[in-house]
């Protein structure tokens, strides 16, 4: 219209005042004009406002090109706004830095209107000019880049104070920013009550991620006491708002039903809303709601399904939850190759668990000869990482020279730290120790090794300490300790702790002798193959030292002792042939 070209010319805040007017009007065809005008004589804010509509799409159409360009213009004319915005819009990926040179700037900041990798020291430049213009969202996003952007362009301290100066000027991503930066100060527990003000004061402009993290503040009686009802209520809040840590959360407390009244149909939406936006965590969740029953009915397609999608958004636990599916056959057909393929894809990924499933897999192969890839290089990875059953593999394969060269020094080493969670470690370790190989020999340590895994049940170890306590080797006698482990590991059929009774009743340890128990448990161990229990069990029956004799009997366990390589056996034998010659003679 004339009149407002007229008052355009006359009064320039007038006319950038009226087209700003028709924007919040939603007038957006009447304003473009007026601002065109108005930036072609080089208005930043009307260049500003126009590089908006483009990326808006408001009564122009969609293009990221343009309103890079008229924003790009705004910015190198010191609007402070233009240059916060084109600083985000470099942090989001949306291209590199625009030239001064009209005819190519937006082609090179947004070629075809595609995504491009972050630009962080070209929005480091933008948003420092906007930060020292005093744009609060200028202040927050400098303080963002220098918080999470590359190593060199950080600076911790920089950060806080441009967050700081940001939420004094009531900027929400300021006070976002600056509740997280005293969240992660060593000194943390002085800012409690800081944290939670600007927490909140975040939260209150509805930021996903603000509202989300009150929700953790509130959980852990952080912002107060602890409220289970209020924390519900905020990550519904959050999850409603898109945020999908906080939609694992809502739909995890809709399962549980102990908070918030149970609905799992509804849960498992938030669940699957988490995983379809991307979220390979919730989507191994919903696979395990239809695994594992429970919360629904078990569906292994379906939970099959959910699998593979988190495993291919890089979830290492749900590959290798796909790989038991392939190896069983639940859900999908049998596949013992796609089994091992997605297995050696979980421990590739860094799951522990599939880690040690691969690293034993070929520890099998290697202990039977077939060829592999180094065994030790997997238990290496893993046990690094401190998982501790792998540190007792890796152990057991330099000990013993599997899948790499035999050293039992670091053998030792790794069985040492195996130790601390793994009673056969325990046991191994106390071995190593007990016979001074790899280490020093130590016979008061290596029984209290062999205490803490025979505390662990590991009868191996029971039997070991109770040789220990009955020979007082690293320590003082005590038969009846021994007496008791050796009977713990009796009654779970090992024929060492068997053997061990029938000599310790047999007599000279302090313990009652009772030779019709020692024939009794020479027996039980003869019978489960031990030599040296056949031996004495032939040794007792032919003497009769429990009150009977049987001169065929006892040549038959002496002949199964010396089939083991029983020395003392051919002498026994011997006799019991001189006796039964004896004994017919004085038969004729």
């Amino acid at each position: 219209m004339l009149f407002d070209r007229l008052i355009g010319k006359a009064s320039p805040e007038t006319g950038l005042r009226r087209a700003i007017a028709l924007i919040e009007k939603e007038r957006f065809a009447e304003a473009l004009p007026q601002l065109a005008r108005m930036a072609e004589a080089g208005s930043a804010e009307a260049a500003y406002h126009i590089g908006r509509l483009y990326l808006q799409g408001a009564g122009v159409p969609f293009s990221r090109t343009e309103g890079a360009r008229w924003l790009e213009r705004a910015a190198l004319n010191g609007n402070a706004e233009a240059q916060s915005m084109l600083a985000s819009l470099l942090l989001q990926g949306l291209g590199s830095q625009a030239r001064e040179d009209r005819s190519g700037a937006a082609a090179r900041l947004f070629s075809q209107d595609s995504t491009a990798k972050p630009d962080f020291d070209a929005a480091l430049r933008w948003a420092r000019m906007a930060a020292d213009a005093g744009s609060p969202d200028g202040q927050a996003l400098l303080a963002y880049i220098l918080t999470y952007g590359p190593s060199p362009l950080r600076d911790q301290i920089q950060a806080r104070e441009w967050y700081r100066r940001s939420a004094a000027a009531g900027c929400a991503q300021g006070h976002l920013g600056y509740a997280l930066s005293l969240a992660g100060d060593p000194n943390r527990a002085a800012h409690r009550d800081e944290v939670v003000e600007h927490m909140q004061a975040a939260a209150a402009a509805e930021i996903p991620t603000a509202v989300f993290m009150l929700g953790v503040l509130t959980e852990g009686g952080i912002s107060g006491k602890h409220d289970p009802t209020a924390t519900a209520e905020l990550y519904r809040k959050a999850a409603e708002l898109g945020h999908r840590g906080a939609q694992i959360k809502w739909g995890t407390l809709l399962i549980e039903g102990t908070v918030v009244a149970r609905d799992l149909v509804l849960g498992e939406t938030w669940l699957r809303r988490a995983a379809l936006a991307g979220d390979a965590r919730a989507a191994e969740l919903v696979g395990n709601l239809y695994a594992k029953g429970g919360a629904l009915p078990p569906n292994y397609v379906e939970a099959a399904n959910w699998y593979r999608r988190a495993a291919e958004g890089g979830n290492a636990a749900a590959a290798r939850s796909l790989s038991s599916f392939y190896m069983t056959g639940a859900g999908v057909p049998r596949d013992s190759h796609e089994a091992a393929r997605w297995l050696r894809i979980a421990a590739e990924a860094g799951n522990l668990d599939a880690q040690v499933d691969v690293g034993n897999d070929l520890l099998e192969r290697a202990a039977s000869g077939e060829e592999s890839p180094p065994v030790a290089d997997w238990f290496m990875q893993t046990a690094q990482r401190g998982n501790l059953v792998a540190a007792f593999n890796l152990g057991v394969c330099l000990l013993q020279g599997i899948g790499v060269e035999r050293n039992e020094q670091q053998a030792a080493v790794w069985l040492r730290r195996a130790a601390e969670g793994v009673p056969e470690a325990q046991f191994m370790i106390g071995r190593l120790v007990a016979d001074g190989r790899g280490v020093p020999a130590d016979p008061r340590a290596a029984r209290d090794w062999f205490a803490r895994a025979a505390q662990g049940g590991i009868t191996d170890a029971q039997v070991a300490l109770a040789e220990m306590l009955v020979n007082g080797r690293g320590g003082p006698q005590d038969a009846p300790a021994a007496l008791k482990l050796c009977e713990q590991a009796a009654a779970h059929g090992h024929a060492g702790a068997m053997f061990a009774l029938g000599a310790i009743y047999s007599g000279g340890h302090a313990i009652p002798v009772d030779r019709a128990k020692a024939e009794h448990w020479f027996r039980a161990a003869a019978e489960r193959g031990h030599g040296q229990a056949q031996l004495m069990l032939g040794r007792y029956l032919r003497s009769g030292a429990a009150g009977h004799s049987d001169l065929k009997q006892a040549s038959h366990w002496l002949e199964m002792a010396a089939a083991q390589g029983i020395v003392e056996a051919d002498s026994e034998l011997a006799c019991a042939a001189a006796i039964r010659v004896r004994l017919q003679r004085q038969s004729r």
